[in-house]
């Protein structure tokens, strides 16, 4: 028996009910209302992280890292959904990813992106995102980096978009993340 692929999803927003955060949870509401295939996993611990420090890169790590980089070992690709601040990534996910710079989970693993942004924004975001993640040595699956803008009254009262088109892209782009 084989186990699914797991798709860890990470959200560079802070703020309940971002659109970020919708995008993912309606790709983890596609993911568990297909017939197999792929599973999914939200981290949730963006707001635990602490300020990065090299000199507490090392071990024990703190245990909000040690969580972190437990859950991008621990899955087969991952899906990041983020919001542009300031022309770039928000300050709390650039954190995030400079701990993963010093080891090496991310190294070779599938990763994408979706840009939930309105049109003609979240470059900026997505050109960070891709100069970080070379530095971890992620392989960018750019068949799966879409852009899905996103408003947020388009969000239903279960925090998932409910539109067909929507949910039927985040089901390729798993199974673009999976596939590779």
């Amino acid at each position: 028996m084989t186990t699914e692929p797991l798709i860890l999803l990470l959200s560079g927003s802070l703020r309940a009910g971002s659109s970020n955060e919708a995008v993912l949870r309606t790709a983890h509401a596609v993911a568990a209302e297909s017939a197999g295939g792929v599973r999914t996993a939200l981290y949730e611990g963006l707001g635990e992280l602490p300020h990065f420090n090299p000199d507490h890169d090392t071990d024990p790590l703190p245990a909000p890292v040690a969580e972190l980089r437990a859950a991008i070992a621990g899955a087969d690709a991952l899906l990041v959904c983020t919001p542009e601040y300031a022309g770039t990534l928000p300050g709390s996910f650039k954190n995030l990813l400079d701990w993963t710079v010093g080891g090496t989970e991310i190294g070779d693993k599938p990763v994408a992106w979706v840009n939930a942004a309105a049109p003609g924004r979240g470059g900026g975001a997505e050109a960070t995102l891709r100069t970080v993640l070379g530095y971890t040595g992620a392989a960018v699956v750019e068949e799966a980096c879409v852009r899905i803008p996103v408003s947020g009254q388009q969000t239903g009262p279960d925090g998932t978009l409910a539109d067909p088109a929507v949910r039927a892209r985040l089901g390729e782009v798993l199974g673009l993340l999976v596939g590779s």
